[in-house]
């Protein structure tokens, strides 16, 4: 905790210093035991900011960045986490990086999100968006799933769940399911089968204007989360309906930043 207050304290004032208006997100502020600085409510940033800068781990960011859907405002991540595939500026060097970030010397990434509604008796029961994955998972048995892509049949298969990711997303659950990992900049979404019944169904990529729906066909119990932070319960032939959103997230990295290195260091790559 004091660790976490120091780096934000000195980065505030750090930006202060350069005659920069800094806002610090309500519930930040508070769990830091900030006090003395400007804040501001997390749906509030994008309407008086121009950057958010994201100090945490990867789920962190995650949050922030569907709570900032609707507004143009890149992010920067500074890793507070474990892996950091989203968040990657050291907090050591953040200071410099970004200042070199603020001089303009950054590359711009968009990353893709998934939208997804939930159907129930004809009507729209839920809708979200994920960065990441939107993930159906059973707690207790197994599943039975059909998918469709653009009206055309897949399969259907019995498994423990079904994760829907974005090339941003397989890193992620994905990843630890025996997905393949994407480029970002890939258009494309996975569907990797989570511990299936039959090991021929094995991991699929699709174009991302794909129209995906998964129906529900047998189940005791199943959920579905949206990057892992925000669940809704499922019943009993309910369908998912997932494509990409029309709206996307945009990242800043420093120049030097290379996908290929971040993976080596994350994944421990010779």
């Amino acid at each position: 905790m004091l660790k976490m207050q120091a780096d934000l304290v000195g980065l505030v004032q750090h930006l202060q210093s350069r005659q920069i208006d800094v806002c610090i997100e309500e519930n930040t502020a508070k769990h830091a035991q900030l006090n003395g600085f400007s804040t501001i409510a997390l749906d509030k940033i994008g309407e008086k900011s121009d950057l958010a800068i994201v100090m945490g781990g990867d789920g962190t960011m995650l949050s922030v960045a569907r709570s900032l859907i609707d507004a143009d405002v890149p992010l920067v991540g500074i890793n507070r986490g474990r892996f950091g595939f989203l968040t990657d500026l050291r907090t050591e060097d953040m200071l410099a990086a970004i200042d070199r970030i603020l001089a303009g010397e950054f590359t711009k990434e968009p990353r893709m999100l998934l939208a997804t509604q939930v159907m129930r008796g004809g009507k729209v029961l839920h809708s979200n968006y994920a960065l990441n994955d939107v993930v159906i998972k059973s707690g207790l048995r197994l599943i039975e799933l059909e998918v469709h892509i653009d009206n055309q049949f897949v399969y259907r298969q019995r498994a423990d769940g079904l994760i829907l990711s974005t090339p941003t997303g397989t890193t992620a659950y994905a990843l630890s399911s025996g997905g393949p990992i994407l480029h970002p900049n890939l258009e494309a979404i996975t569907l990797v089968p989570i511990c299936p019944h039959t090991l021929s169904n094995r991991p699929i990529a699709v174009p991302s204007s794909s129209q995906i729906e998964v129906k529900l066909v047998q189940f005791d119990e199943s959920q579905l989360s949206f990057d892992g932070q925000h669940q809704i319960t499922l019943e009993m032939g309910d369908s998912i309906m997932i494509h990409r959103a029309a709206k996307t997230i945009s990242l800043l990295h420093p120049t030097e930043y290379c996908y290929f290195d971040m993976l080596r260091n994350k994944l421990n790559w010779g």
